[in-house]
């Protein structure tokens, strides 16, 4: 069974954790990854955007000149789409984007997310992250002692509010409960750092999901 080395902040590796249950599927499923990211970025959206057609927008009722005589194209409004000011012909309108995605599929597309991250070396698995006061100071350099540079992803067991604070002045790193995070928001950041608490949540997950695909088979 396969171990991982668990750090403190000052990056001394302190332990390790034997992965009983692997949470790390055996190979990444790029198609999952593709449905669900999509699906993410879809409901992101909020639909709002919106245009006139030639029967909302206000004014011309009355036919700008007759329709002889005059030398000119007949026009019947001055509202038509081909005037300035007039309606806009197949513009957006008000709309619902987003897609249901089944649990277990989220869950499917977040142990593969979680591969796709441990093929990379990006994953890095603390022994808890907790500060005794808010300062973006001390996550900052807890980061740069573990050598993580970039877009950083810390999942913990639960939310901590001390590290959440200390940690939303650092652009690129966002603190979220292990359980809470999507495939869409590991693949976006460089690098993983999990709680030896919240591996242990995603372990049960995964536990849980194996136990699922058995008994429906």
């Amino acid at each position: 069974m396969p171990t991982v080395d668990v750090k403190n902040l000052a990056g001394q590796v302190v332990g390790s954790v034997q992965l009983s249950e692997p949470v790390f599927t055996d190979r990444v499923k790029k198609p999952l990854l593709w449905q669900t990211v999509k699906g993410y970025q879809a409901n992101q959206r909020q639909g709002t955007a919106s245009t006139k057609t030639r029967g909302d927008v206000r004014g011309g009722g009355r036919k700008p000149w007759k329709q002889k005589g005059t030398g000119r194209a007949r026009q019947s409004s001055i509202r038509s789409p081909l005037w300035r000011g007039g309606g806009v012909v197949f513009g957006p309108h008000p709309r619902d984007y987003r897609v249901h995605l089944p649990k277990m599929v989220r869950q499917l597309a977040l142990l593969s997310s979680l591969e796709a991250k441990w093929q990379d070396g990006a994953v890095t698995v603390v022994k808890d992250f907790h500060l005794s006061a808010p300062k973006t100071k001390a996550v900052a350099q807890a980061l740069a002692t573990l050598k993580l540079e970039g877009k950083t992803l810390i999942l913990l067991d639960q939310l901590d509010p001390l590290v959440a604070r200390a940690a939303r002045n650092l652009h690129g790193v966002t603190v979220k409960p292990a359980m809470q995070a999507t495939a869409y928001e590991i693949l976006a950041h460089r690098h993983l750092v999990v709680s030896e608490t919240g591996l242990q949540q995603l372990q049960a997950l995964k536990s849980g999901l194996s136990a699922g695909e058995e008994s429906a088979a």
